[in-house]
């Protein structure tokens, strides 16, 4: 059985979950002959995440081999794991690795390949306040367990000095449906901040403390543009796109970096040193001065 490998880019990101092992080497093989292979189809299906980079390699690799079609369906990570699990498509692709629960529901071996790389970052919508604003992990969290209510919190300024926060209710957005990028941001959040995973914990879909829910990247960034001193997260490649201003985070070496490609790759390159063999990993808050701390597979 071939399997072929798709070589990542440091744009956007995923961690594709599988090609499962009972979806190959069931066929009889064809002998010469037989007449040449027909056209082919492969159907995969998951997060909403790589859909662009995906769609972009799946088109140029038909250019290629123009025998060979593969269809992908954007439907979230969760959808993904259902599908593979279920055998109704022969790759899926999440945000965050297949639990070992999940992995042992499923009808056969399921593998997992990291395939491309992302991060997640802090956006906000504030009057007079610059884009470049600093942020803990730690400060973060406590904005979404809701102890953290005002801009001009002695949190925030003591991070950001020199700038002139207004005393406006701070309004906290996040994703209404399960996300790959929420699972993510929590991930970090609860890496950093034991309250937080204690109150709130790490999954796709979580119940928020406070604030109101956005559909996708484009809800939460919608939502985080309409009332002033709202405070919310998308994808990196989302927010450049749609030049979304974003704040800098504080990382495990102290630093504060500002999410970009060289910041991302920067993370996954520290944790490459202790992959795992199953490649399940987390690379939130990785070791390095220059690594971004909301950066996954």
């Amino acid at each position: 059985c071939m399997r072929e490998s798709l070589r990542g880019s440091p744009v956007t990101m995923s961690l594709l979950v599988a090609l499962s092992l009972a979806g190959c080497g069931g066929g009889q093989q064809p002998d010469s002959q037989q007449a040449p292979a027909q056209s082919r189809q492969i159907n995969g299906a998951g997060a909403t995440f790589p859909n662009p980079i995906y769609s972009k390699w799946f088109s140029e690799y038909n250019t290629l081999h123009p025998d060979v079609r593969i269809n992908y369906q954007s439907i979230g990570s969760g959808g993904g794991i259902r599908q593979i699990s279920n055998q109704t498509v022969f790759f899926g692709a999440t945000d965050g690795p297949m639990t070992d629960e999940q992995l042992k529901a499923a009808p056969g071996a399921i593998l997992h390949f990291p395939t491309v790389l992302g991060g997640v970052v802090p956006i906000y919508n504030v009057a007079g306040v610059p884009s470049d604003l600093k942020f803990t992990g730690a400060l973060i969290a406590d904005i979404y367990l809701g102890t953290v209510k005002k801009w001009n919190d002695k949190a925030i300024a003591a991070l950001n000095p020199g700038v002139a926060l207004p005393a406006t209710d701070i309004t906290v957005v996040h994703r209404s449906d399960g996300s790959g990028t929420t699972l993510i941001f929590v991930d970090y959040l609860a890496n950093v901040s034991p309250a937080f995973k204690t109150t709130v914990g790490v999954a796709t879909s979580v119940n928020w403390p406070v604030g109101v829910g956005g559909k996708g990247n484009e809800g939460v960034a919608g939502l985080v543009s309409q009332p002033p001193g709202s405070f919310g997260y998308v994808e990196l490649i989302y927010a450049v796109q749609n030049r979304i201003p974003f704040g800098a985070v504080q990382n495990a070496a102290g630093e504060f970096v500002r999410a970009s490609v060289e910041t991302v790759t920067a993370a996954a390159a520290e944790a490459a040193a202790n992959m795992p063999a199953d490649f399940r990993v987390s690379i939130t808050n990785a070791p390095g001065k220059t690594s971004y701390p909301i950066s996954s597979f």
